[in-house]
């Protein structure tokens, strides 16, 4: 099957020992439902395999994620949909704000935390789909699930000085801030290094839709041993390439459960005049809406009523 292989990083300052939160912010389901969206087939079968990794180059503490995703989707007659454009800002903003959805609930951050840093210019976190796999090239397919699924470290690259009790780490990169090397105490290696195992019973490697057990199971026992039909694919309609890139809404209500286009004040749908994507234009704009609901003053009560002095006389 054609792949894609995408990466996931949260905010960097994100935890310090427990990265099972990061699993929970469910990746696979926002994948889905942009490709979904997308190609506007609700019914498409994604194939999702999920690794956590807890480490950087240097062995030191990096949660992020590992997808290997399906470029497109199944159909129910088994028809293999491909995914006509791939826009990595829309999944880096649906996982920044279903990582901050989860920390809030999780209460590993208050929601006015959340929100200032949903204006974040440099948001902390980061999405990389540059990797692509053809159909039939396995051999490179395999070598990518073990770099997924691969160990904290890398004993090729790890050297140790008896005299000093000290480690010396390689980094497999060549350039960045996390290259060359770095020296540190056996003791302080071997703390760091313990920080990447899991607990009993933690799960590091998920499959998710075309790939999980239970559909796979359905394929096996309607198929048998048998050896499958050649893959058909096909593209999608053009009425949905042309929509493909206005579905934001749909991604929203989905993911978010809230519907962007619905007025808040009557609850009918909204109407899209233009769109605005000039960040001097948007600033005057939110300015003047802030600075209009800071002087907005409150509404004058209804005049009292004063009784007349000749119906006070008669009383």
């Amino acid at each position: 099957l054609p792949t894609e292989h995408l990466s996931c990083t949260p905010w960097r300052r994100y935890g310090a020992s427990d990265d099972r939160p990061l699993a929970k912010s469910g990746p696979s389901r926002l994948v889905t439902a942009f490709i979904r969206a997308t190609v506007d087939e609700r019914d498409l079968s994604v194939g999702i395999v999920s690794s956590i990794q807890t480490h950087g180059s240097l062995a030191n503490w990096h949660p992020h994620l590992h997808l290997l995703v399906t470029d497109g989707g199944f159909r129910p007659d088994g028809t293999f949909v491909r995914l006509p454009l791939h826009d990595v800002a829309t999944l880096t903003e649906m996982f920044r704000r279903a990582v901050l959805k989860m920390f809030v609930k999780r209460e590993l951050m208050d929601i006015e935390t959340a929100q200032s840093m949903l204006n974040w210019p440099h948001s902390g976190f980061h999405s990389h789909d540059g990797v692509w796999v053809a159909a039939d090239d396995t051999e490179f397919t395999v070598r990518l699930a073990r770099y997924c699924a691969r160990n904290p470290v890398a004993l090729s690259r790890m050297e140790y000085d008896d005299e000093q009790s000290a480690v010396t780490y390689h980094s497999d990169k060549p350039t960045g801030p996390t290259a060359g090397s770095e020296t540190t105490d056996a003791l302080e290696f071997l703390a760091r290094l313990t920080s990447h195992i899991p607990d009993k019973g933690q799960v590091l490697q998920r499959y998710y839709g075309f790939y999980s057990s239970r559909q796979r199971a359905k394929r096996r026992k309607a198929n048998g041993d048998a050896v499958g039909e050649p893959l058909e694919m096909v593209d999608p309609e053009p009425e949905a390439l042309r929509k493909a890139k206005r579905r934001w809404a749909n991604l929203l209500r989905c993911i978010f459960e809230v519907d962007p286009l619905m007025c808040p004040r009557c609850g009918q749908e909204m109407r899209i005049v233009a769109f605005i994507t000039e960040p001097k234009v948007i600033d005057r704009i939110l300015e003047h809406l802030r600075r209009t609901r800071a002087t907005r003053r409150r509404p004058r009560a209804p005049p009292r009523r004063w009784k007349s002095a000749a119906s006070t006389a008669s009383a």
